[in-house]
């Protein structure tokens, strides 16, 4: 079982275009990491690097304190489970789980007993005579994921397994993912996926990778912590608005009066609010903007509160999201209201902004301090 660590690790092809800028990491062992991003950002560029799929062309990665840059794909104490499934389609189950250790020359019993320990977890035991093209597509999964188990690796590389899943199986395989870390929570698991409601639920610890302009500008890194640090810390506007869905509201305003404790906003529509931050370094009449998760917004006369119109809603049945004018066309204000909430299009509410759940962010896109307790983060929605 082993640790991984990246070492300011770059990746460039040809003299100018960067894919990976800088990264800079730890995974402790049995510690389950997900790389995250939007599409182009390079988190499964970065996954094959540790594999060694991919060269690396700037910085050192170690595993299990041991430096891997020049060290072949077959010696690193790897197991890879892919998007496609990667199964022989001429094997049985029992084949496809047992061929590695077939390479390798371990002896037959030894196999028999790996295969039949692996098939008992992901509870495959009754379809290892079966060839894949008679399994579903979360079967297909659970086998490549135990050809990766039986190899009992120090490290286990998941590059996107489930996005060829539908809906319901998505949800089944990423419980039985997280069941196979806790039962072989030895080894390190790092986790490509696009989806961050994946990462969230899954991940010890989250590394949000930037794109653009920001990758070039401040690396390749734009945030790394533990999920609800990033839901709940987000380090600037990129952050907050990748996690979390629906994504964070963001309303645009000037700084009026700032401090330590507290910095005073006026909006677009001549309203003012406040929100529990560090504004002590902005001066007043600088460009803020501030940012609201949908389900911290309270419906009804609070506080401090704007008034906008209805556009329209979506009743999921446990929660009902309210569609709200912010005065961008293609942005509206999200609220999550409970199930019974109704409200016609049209209609105007009062939108209450708590001070202690508002994020404002400077005119770089910067996020300013919070000043509010890690017990008040997570504010019960107000009915």
């Amino acid at each position: 079982m082993a640790s991984i660590e990246l070492q300011s690790v770059c990746k460039t092809y040809g003299e100018h275009i960067a894919v990976i800028r800088d990264v800079s990491l730890h995974i402790e062992q049995g510690e389950f990491c997900v790389f995250v991003g939007p599409s182009g950002c390079g988190k499964s560029t970065l996954l094959r690097m540790i594999a060694g799929l991919e060269d690396i062309t700037g910085g050192d990665l170690l595993i299990g304190g041991q430096r891997m840059n020049e060290v072949a794909p077959a010696r690193r104490g790897v197991a890879m489970v892919f998007q496609s499934y990667a199964l022989f389609p001429h094997m049985s189950v029992y084949e496809n789980m047992a061929f590695g250790m077939q390479l390798a020359k371990v002896a037959p019993a030894l196999i028999r007993t790996k295969v039949m320990e692996a098939a008992r977890v992901l509870q495959l035991e009754h379809l290892l005579e079966r060839k894949p093209k008679a399994l579903s597509g979360g079967q297909r999964q659970r086998v490549a994921i135990g050809r990766a188990i039986v190899r009992e690796p120090g490290v286990f590389l998941f590059d996107e397994p489930l996005s060829n899943l539908d809906a319901a199986l998505r949800v089944q395989t990423r419980f039985e993912i997280a069941k196979i870390h806790r039962d072989f929570g030895k080894a390190s698991t790092v986790y490509v996926t696009h989806d961050q409601v994946e990462a969230m639920t899954l991940a010890d610890r989250i590394l949000l990778l930037n794109t653009g302009a920001a990758a070039a500008r401040d690396g390749s890194v734009a945030q790394c912590g533990s999920p609800m640090e990033l839901y709940h810390r987000p380090r600037n506007l990129f952050v907050a608005g990748f996690i979390g869905s629906p994504k964070m509201n963001f309303i645009a305003g000037v700084l009026e009066q700032g401090s330590a404790t507290h910095a005073r906003v006026r909006l677009a529509s001549g309203e003012q609010v406040e929100a529990q931050v560090d504004a002590g370094a902005l001066q007043p009449g600088e460009a803020v903007t501030l940012g609201l998760r949908p389900e911290h917004a309270e419906l009804g006369d609070a506080v401090q509160h704007v008034v906008r119109q209805v556009q329209w809603q979506e009743r999921l049945g446990e929660a009902t999201y309210l569609y709200l004018d912010s005065g961008v066309a293609s942005d509206p204000l999200v609220v999550k209201a409970p199930g019974h909430a109704h409200a016609a299009p049209g209609q105007r509410l009062a939108l209450g902004l708590p001070a202690a759940a508002l994020h404002v962010f400077d005119s770089a896109g910067r996020a300013l301090e919070r000043r509010v307790p890690e017990a008040s983060l997570s504010l019960p929605h107000a009915a």
